[in-house]
């Protein structure tokens, strides 16, 4: 099992950034997304990332605005956000994935096993 604690959410103007950061424990050897669930609305996939960060993937609605990577020394993953809309702001999930093999499975919450407890992050108009 992988203990994921994420950090770095908080409240920011339209337009500005902000940087989300997840902290892995115990074998970290697997692909990492990150999701968002907005209060009233179902959990959304928003990036993940390959172990090897040889690919990454985002949803349509923060491509080219949002960029994931990771540190496998520091058993790290990040979520680099600008540009930041209302329409973003959620509570921030961090999940770890074993299975994830397709470039389809990386996009399903179904395949993902391990959650960090969520960071909120606000955005004002």
């Amino acid at each position: 099992q992988v203990q994921l604690v994420e950090s770095g959410g908080g409240l920011v103007q339209a337009g500005g950034s902000l940087s989300l950061s997840c902290a892995a424990s115990g074998r970290t050897q697997y692909a990492m997304g990150w999701f968002r669930q907005a209060r009233g609305k179902e959990r959304e996939f928003v990036a993940a990332i390959s172990w090897s960060a040889s690919n990454s993937y985002y949803a349509d609605s923060v491509k080219g605005r949002f960029t994931i990577s990771r540190d496998n020394t520091r058993n790290t993953v990040y979520l680099q956000m600008n540009s930041l809309k209302p329409e973003d702001t959620a509570v921030y999930y961090c999940a770890a994935s074993k299975t994830a093999y397709y470039h389809s499975d990386y996009y399903s919450d179904s395949q993902y096993d391990d959650w960090g407890q969520g960071t909120q992050v606000t955005v004002s108009s």
